[in-house]
């Protein structure tokens, strides 16, 4: 890919940049004056800190230190929009909800996303690898059926076309999965994949939702929401994520939820162009937001960390 003109705020430690097919984190002490260059990663595959002329070197006419400095100098102006969306956010209405924790189910360690089916039961995505599908009663969480699938670490379930698609986030792919045998069908490369915030490893999909004939999936290293094309793994668009880790999506009738698992909050968006609408604020004392799904109006979520699935009143 060309040099991106767009800078990818990362709120935690610096920005994420992308020149040419890299991704590359800028050295945050003082980026636009640097020829060091923290934590470049080729075709997801972290290579470790180069100089500008090593990359150059290393990588030929692929890396350009001038675009990278060209690119690194708006570090200033990126702070400044990353503040102003944080005034925004603040500045949100507050769609008041209760939380109401429905079940926890030893078998399902840690349940990181999860996907109402056409009957009114819930598949749960565990990701305690290689990771499990759950069908589950919502009611208790009582297990209907479970498979085995490949992905590895996953955090976005969703359904559509017949077949289960799965963000593998430690593989940086999104696969195509059969929901009656757990095979892979196809596999993609989660496009934004990378670091972000204190993740030291590379990190590919979070939460994916099916609409429309298409899914979309958050991804947290590239500060976007994408909407995907699902059998060619191809981008159809994409709107700015709301924050920085984000998590489980759900669709509600041409609105756009996103969990922002840090904050614990959940953003109402127009999914045109990623305006941020509302948001719902959960307390410290709620187990934290991860998968998201929107059944018959009542909104579910899980979280990895505790086991809990939960439902908002």
């Amino acid at each position: 890919m060309a040099l991106a003109n767009t800078i990818f705020r990362n709120l935690y430690t610096g920005l994420i940049l992308y020149a040419n097919g890299f991704e590359v984190k800028g050295d945050v002490a003082d980026p636009a004056h640097s020829t060091q260059i923290a934590g470049i990663i080729v075709n997801g595959s972290p290579c470790g800190r180069l100089t500008t002329k090593e990359a150059s070197m290393k990588y030929g006419s692929s890396f350009s230190r001038r675009g990278f400095l060209i690119s690194t100098g708006s570090l200033a102006v990126a702070s400044r929009l990353a503040a102003a969306t944080n005034a925004d956010k603040e500045s949100l209405p507050v769609i008041s909800k209760r939380v109401e924790k429905v079940f926890k189910n030893p078998a399902i360690k840690e349940p990181n996303d999860l996907q109402f089916t056409a009957d009114g039961n819930l598949w749960i995505l565990d990701q305690v690898d290689p990771n499990k599908v759950f069908k589950v009663n919502p009611k208790d969480g009582s297990i209907i059926d479970q498979v085995q699938t490949e992905s590895m670490h996953g955090s976005g379930l969703t359904f559509g076309n017949g077949a289960w698609w799965i963000g593998s986030t430690k593989t940086l792919k999104t696969l195509k999965v059969d929901p009656k045998t757990g095979a892979t069908l196809k596999s993609f490369d989660t496009p934004g994949a990378g670091l972000y915030g204190k993740v030291k490893t590379p990190s590919g999909a979070h939460g994916l939702k099916w609409v429309d004939g298409k899914y979309w999936m958050a991804v947290p290293a590239s500060g976007k929401l994408y909407l995907m094309e699902p059998e060619s793994g191809q981008i159809a668009r994409s709107i700015p994520a709301p924050t920085v880790r984000t998590h489980g999506l759900a669709w509600d009738n041409g609105i756009l939820w996103c969990v922002g698992s840090d904050e614990r909050e959940i953003y109402k968006m127009d999914p045109k162009d990623g305006t941020l609408l509302a948001k719902i604020k959960l307390t410290k004392e709620d187990p934290e937001p991860h998968g998201l799904d929107l059944y018959k109006g009542v909104m579910w979520y899980c979280d990895a960390a505790t086991g809990w699935v939960c439902k908002l009143s």
